[in-house]
């Protein structure tokens, strides 16, 4: 009980919290400025390719969030994405503004749910598991799985299962630990079992 108060704690002190005043940015230079971007995210964000994420109708502070992450500065990039390290190096803040702003426009592609997934997945994403000490889902990514666009919490809604899961994976490794001091991501997907992974990422590809 005390892990899933004090997640949910540091959700409520994110979402209260505004942090530094993004520029602001311009969907229709951030559609030109996307152009390279398309290969491998698709021309309106919606990516084909499951390896890669859909960017369409992510909110735009946790693109600016881990475009810059990505990008990262003299101390070294604060996730590595080696695929993307060339592709963001030249990128100005307004530049990624604009490109979060474009992305956050479009509207994602709809997902579908394993239907032998769809009721280990749901009960975790909405309620957890006390006995594991996993918080839901929804505390952060709400029960749409939309997120929480002032507090930089992303949409999971439509996106694919395979990226779902590549990401739990990579916070529950470690790998992947651009969450902050609260280690809210990795302190849950530690608890994860593969099964639980599997159940959830499939169930947020449906939500919608």
């Amino acid at each position: 009980m005390k892990i899933i108060r004090v997640f949910f704690s540091a959700a409520l002190l994110a979402s209260l919290i505004s942090g530094p005043v993004l520029a602001a940015g311009d969907p229709e230079a951030g559609k030109a400025k996307s152009l390279a971007c398309g290969g491998c995210h698709g021309m309106d964000g919606n990516s084909a390719v499951a390896d890669f994420p859909k960017l369409a109708g992510q909110n735009e502070r946790y693109l600016v969030k881990q475009i810059k992450d990505i990008k990262g500065d003299e101390s070294g990039p604060r996730r590595s994405v080696p695929v993307m390290t060339a592709m963001v190096a030249n990128l100005s803040d307004q530049d990624i503004a604009d490109i979060a702003a474009y992305y956050a426009s479009q509207s994602p592609t709809l997902g579908a749910t394993d239907p032998d997934l769809l009721v280990p997945g749901e009960k975790l994403y909405r309620a957890g598991d006390l006995e594991d000490g996993i918080a839901a889902c929804t505390a952060c990514h709400s029960p749409r799985g939309k997120g929480n666009g002032p507090a930089g919490f992303p949409s999971l809604s439509g996106q694919h299962p395979k990226y779902v899961a590549a990401q739990l994976k990579a916070f529950r490794s470690g790998a992947r630990n651009n969450d902050g001091d609260s280690r809210m991501m990795r302190d849950v997907a530690a608890r994860l079992t593969d099964a639980d992974i599997e159940a959830l990422s499939s169930y947020v590809s449906g939500l919608h």
